[in-house]
């Protein structure tokens, strides 16, 4: 068994897919106090373990430390992501602290367990050149701390997960002669033929959130016929977004010039397609909606992260929406905490 330590663990997707690899969830820490809740609601799915609601910079990680196997694993808020003169050495070769910046918390908390292993997750723009540097001062500081590393870029429809989302994972191991070898997709496109190789098609929402259609599961933030664009939805072809309106026969309704909306605008699901990525603040006319012309449900948006149907989640419905938009699917999650236990 190996232990397990989650850092800005959110509503608990990753800890969830950690529990699923094997791990044994010892502590949280969440300092948002709706997260926080949520996680004490489902303490049984994680493992039962220790839950620090509190700021992160005042946990002293040496005190989890133990002989015992263990990983590290979290995706820090990493804003501004642009600001690469915060990024001074000091000492101890960890990265001068800003407030607004919890990559350097990532590390003093590797510094301080001192993990086997550890997944350091974020979204995918962590990667682009106005952010890059940050990024690679982060692992210039990891592997100074003796973790060799691995980046990878994912997208969780190639894990099975019924949601294209892409994110970035590093996996650490500590005392590697060499980085380990990046996780091997068992899902593909169908679309692409070419490019499938004996996966499995990807995963469409419909068999994940098809038990959610009765009313008894209905809500009245759902109900979307009073909008603006209703009657533009209603004409939106499952799996196709607003663009699509311009080449409809017959259809007398407005028309968006392409590339003059953003791309999830009036986007709907198709039950034999995953979804686009659920946002964690989307606004009223941001997509996914259901092919039923309507707002997706709680248990729906959440069904879409692969959390597990008797999970729970603390606060109001904005709340909700965002802890489980900023969760990692507990699905990908569990792929990954797997690839990194295998080389531990």
């Amino acid at each position: 068994m190996v232990n397990c330590v989650s850092i800005f663990s959110g509503a608990g997707g990753l800890d969830v897919g950690a529990k699923n690899a094997g791990a044994k969830i010892v502590a949280c820490v969440e300092n948002d106090p709706d997260a926080a809740e949520t996680l004490r609601l489902n303490r049984t799915s994680i493992d039962n373990p220790e839950i620090f609601a509190v700021d992160i910079q005042s946990v002293d990680f040496t005190q989890l430390r133990t002989d015992e196997p263990t990983i590290l694993i979290g995706g820090p808020p990493c804003q501004p992501f642009s600001k690469n003169g915060y990024w001074v050495k000091n000492d101890n070769r960890l990265i001068d602290e800003d407030p607004r910046n919890m990559i350097g918390q990532f590390l003093r908390a590797v510094s301080e367990l001192q993990p086997s292993g550890f997944i350091f997750e974020n979204v995918e723009s962590i990667l682009h050149p106005t952010n890059i540097a940050t990024f690679e001062r982060f692992l210039v500081e990891a592997r100074a701390l003796g973790y060799a590393c691995t980046v990878y870029r994912a997208n969780s429809a190639d894990f099975g997960v019924p949601q294209k989302r892409k994110r970035v994972f590093v996996f650490g191991v500590r005392k590697a002669r060499t980085p380990i070898p990046q996780p091997h997709p068992t899902h593909g496109d169908p679309a692409k033929p070419e490019l499938m190789n004996g996966y499995q098609p990807y995963t469409g929402v419909g068999a994940f959130i098809s038990k959610y259609a009765s009313d008894d599961f209905r809500e009245p933030q759902e109900d979307a016929s009073n909008g603006n664009y209703f009657y533009e939805l209603t004409h939106v072809p499952p799996g196709k977004n607003y663009i699509a309106l311009s080449k409809l026969k017959g259809y007398d309704g407005r028309k968006f010039r392409t590339g003059g909306r953003f791309w999830n605008f009036l986007h709907k699901l198709h039950p034999e397609e995953p979804s686009i990525t659920i946002a964690a603040q989307p606004g009223p006319w941001v997509g996914p909606f259901h092919w039923d012309n309507r707002r997706l449900r709680v248990p729906e948006v959440a069904a879409i992260q692969t959390f597990p149907e008797v999970y729970k989640f603390f606060g109001n419905r904005r709340s909700v929406q965002k802890q489980i938009g900023n969760a990692v699917p507990c699905l990908l999650g569990e792929k990954m905490v797997a690839h990194l236990i295998e080389y531990l």
